[in-house]
């Protein structure tokens, strides 16, 4: 498998921030700075694109200007880094004017986040082989107090190549549907535990490498040639595929018909397991609606491969850093888990 991992990020190096998605209006300004100082405090220089500071029709900028910056940071050889300050909805409109074949033959540089920048993720590594970064925004680095969880996103960023990270689960999380976190940070109340679907030992180890991002906007690139998941996994090979999920607005009815494209087209099949992460839509009170579960178990409780749900991945904080083409290994135990990653192109 040819995915090429970034160097790490090391003190003085230049990161650039840009909003390829939805951009940070100015009532956010305060706590975008504060996200910044805490780079600087780190010992990192900083450079921000012109497409950040606004939000407008629920982008930063019109789609050439968004996908020309993006491309520019992404190639440009004094950027070490590229990480957007959150997500947002209309990644998807810079997909046919990023040139991924170009970025095949341009050293990676780690591109860091979740939710939206999930659409660019899958291409950059299906495509052009990048390893890229599933974790923590850019806006919520910014915090006095960090969990752990969270703060492993610099273990991550600065990691030498060929080395082995270990994640473990949180202890708790914020509860499900209390939205993004607030000014000082989010509410970590509920205890976590990892389940898995149907039947089957609770407690077993997944191996795999890893591919995945936010349900409600890659599930749009199935059948495209931005979400060939189908050739990623032939190519992972004897490694074995880990694909993982996570539900950001889907209410149940879409979260399965998401699943049932994706299945449709090919992305389960020949997996190691299927990761997902804890729902961020609660589910409907009315009694004998149908629910979350319900949704999971229609489409993939006949999968001949483990599904884990409810791990630390997506927008019920904390969340685990997955690279995307790292070689894993995911275990779990009595509802507790872990994850260990090897940043390694290859395994011969």
């Amino acid at each position: 498998m040819n995915i090429r991992f970034p160097k790490p990020l090391v003190h003085g190096d230049l990161i650039a921030i840009t909003a390829p998605s939805s951009g940070v209006p100015a009532p956010l300004h305060p706590r975008l700075d504060r996200a910044i100082d805490a780079l600087r405090h780190r010992g990192y220089r900083v450079v921000e694109g012109e497409c950040l500071r606004q939000q407008y029709k629920s982008a930063s900028a019109a789609r050439e200007q968004r996908a020309s910056e993006l491309m520019r940071f992404l190639t440009a050889p004094d950027v070490a880094a590229v990480m957007p300050p959150w997500g947002g909805e209309l990644a998807m409109d810079l997909l046919p004017l990023i040139d991924f074949r170009a970025l095949e033959n341009v050293p990676a540089k780690w591109f860091s986040g979740f939710s939206d920048i999930s659409t660019l993720h899958l291409p950059l590594t299906t495509i052009a082989g990048w390893a890229t970064l599933h974790g923590p925004n850019l806006m919520e680095l910014g915090y006095s107090d960090t969990d752990a969880v969270t703060a492993a996103v610099w273990d991550v960023l600065t990691a030498k190549p060929d080395s082995t990270l270990a994640q473990s689960a949180s202890k708790h999380h914020q509860h499900q549907g209390a939205g993004w976190p607030g000014e000082f940070g989010p509410l970590l109340d509920e205890e976590t535990q990892w389940k898995r679907l149907g039947d089957g030992p609770a407690d077993l180890a997944l191996n795999g490498r890893l591919i995945g991002g936010c349900l409600d906007t890659i599930s749009r690139l199935a059948g495209t040639r931005f979400g060939n998941v189908p050739d990623y996994i032939k190519a992972c090979g004897a490694d074995g595929t880990l694909l993982y999920l996570e539900n950001a607005e889907m209410k149940p009815v879409q979260v399965l018909r998401a699943l049932h494209s994706l299945r449709m087209n090919g992305w389960f099949e020949g997996v190691s397991g299927v990761l997902l992460g804890r729902n961020a839509i609660p589910d409907s009170l009315q009694p004998d609606s149908f629910n979350y579960i319900d949704a999971l178990q229609s489409v993939l409780g006949d999968l001949q491969c483990p599904v884990l749900y409810d791990l630390d991945i997506g927008h019920v904080p904390p969340q685990l850093s997955l690279v995307n083409g790292a070689l894993a290994q995911v275990e779990i135990h009595d509802g507790h888990g872990e994850v260990i990653q090897r940043l390694r192109a290859s395994t011969t």
